[in-house]
């Protein structure tokens, strides 16, 4: 099993290019079976999610072709000859629940495990089922799968969710485009993976407004057809790699940056002391001297605090002046990085929902383990700032969500290395 060896080695200086959205390639992938047309994403992601999402569709009968080095995927679902998402591919990656929607609303019906992926609390599907079910969809869970079917077709609906989830707004939406008549999703989340997903069905024909924004209107259509499509830049890669001079030092811009994916992060980051200037091509961050200055944060839907960058702040706020408040609002359970870098030297206390990080001098090198994608991160960063070597091991949940990770830290001066496993 692979290993990541950091050194702490002084400030960083250069570019890092940020990737396609993870989290959008993964929602706009089964956008692909709502239409017998092709579907083209440029800009994707290199990530071992995204080849577990092109195995989820290719066993529904899809076709997916990765081109230009994987930064290209072709699809089309003129044949699906399977209705069944199995539990082996689903139960790798939370996301596969995503083609249910779709599925639902091109062939009328849908058996799909429930899914699975990171350890980092319940995550249900209940807000899911709740929108399709309003649209008119007839739902039972059976030995561990979802067995879904509209018999008289889907009509429009209103749907409250009583949760702003992302993926039950991406899922709901999908399936209201083929849906007879108009869907209005009330507490929709307004992530910009979600605006992403609508502006990519609206190319293919579909008549979405609102998105961005807690309401969002669908007057169904009769069919879609197929289309080119940009995947969004990876905020979370972006707010991930900004953190990078935040904690070591020094300056970096990072190309593809949007100040508007990133707000209310780039705001904490000013108020701990560290620049964030937008330039022509993305973002600078620079620490030029001084310590790093405590802040709490408090995770929340977008535009809030994102609880994605949550692990990844912490590791900042380790070593800030003064005592920091962490409160997680969006998962239970997703302090399990704090074991590990107070195995780092890190003084963090954490009381069910809420970490207090008091910041110290100088962290130091330490064999240490990910627990999940974004604690795998938080640690590399950790490392930046370390005295000595910091061995990060289980890194297979790295790769799920950051292509090249060495590399592109490498190339602003950061000392880190892969050890195959």
């Amino acid at each position: 099993m692979d290993s990541i060896l950091v050194t702490g080695n002084g400030p960083l200086s250069g570019q890092i290019p940020i990737a396609g959205a993870k989290n959008a390639c993964l929602t706009l992938m089964p956008a692909t079976l709502l239409s017998e047309e092709p579907l083209t994403l440029t800009n994707a992601p290199r990530l071992s999610d995204i080849r577990t999402m092109t195995a989820l569709l290719q066993s529904l009968g899809a076709e997916v072709t990765s081109l230009q080095n994987g930064q290209v995927l072709a699809m089309s679902s003129h044949d699906l000859n399977n209705h069944v998402a199995d539990y082996d591919i689903v139960r790798k990656m939370r996301a596969s629940n995503l083609v249910l929607g779709p599925m639902l609303a091109r062939l009328g019906h849908a058996v799909v495990s429930l899914p699975g992926g990171c350890a980092i609390g319940a995550r249900p599907m209940d807000l899911h089922i709740h929108g399709l079910e309003a649209l008119g969809a007839e739902i039972e869970l059976r030995d561990g799968y979802l067995h879904a079917k509209a018999p008289r077709g889907l009509k429009g609906a209103v749907v409250d969710f009583s949760f702003a989830s992302v993926g039950a707004t991406e899922n709901v939406m999908m399936a209201a485009t083929l849906a007879k008549g108009t869907t209005v999703l009330k507490n929709a989340a307004r992530e910009p993976e979600i605006v992403d997903l609508a502006t990519c069905l609206r190319k293919m024909g579909a008549r979405i407004e609102g998105d961005g924004t807690s309401v969002i209107t669908i007057e169904g259509v009769d069919r879609l057809n197929g289309a080119t499509h940009p995947v969004v830049t990876d905020r979370i890669e972006l707010g991930t790699y900004m953190l990078a001079p935040a904690i070591a030092g020094g300056e970096v811009e990072c190309l593809g940056g949007r100040l508007d994916l990133v707000a209310s992060f780039a705001a904490k980051l000013e108020q701990a002391g560290v620049t964030v200037t937008e330039t022509g091509q993305g973002l600078k961050v620079t620490r030029k001297g001084g310590p790093i200055r405590a802040v709490d944060v408090t995770t929340e839907p977008f535009p809030g605090f994102p609880t994605d960058l949550q692990a990844q702040m912490m590791a900042l706020l380790a070593t800030a002046e003064g005592t920091s408040v962490l409160e997680e609002r969006i998962f239970e359970n997703r302090f399990m990085h704090a074991p590990e870098l107070m195995r780092m030297g890190a003084r963090i206390d954490v009381q069910g929902g809420t970490a207090r990080v008091t910041g110290v001098e100088q962290l130091k090198g330490a064999p240490v383990m990910a627990t999940d994608l974004r604690a795998s991160v938080s640690l590399i960063l950790a490392g930046l700032a370390a005295e000595g070597e910091t061995v990060v091991s289980r890194v297979y949940h790295l790769d799920r969500g950051y292509e090249h990770v060495e590399t592109k830290l490498q190339a602003v001066g950061a000392k880190i290395e892969r050890i195959r496993g």
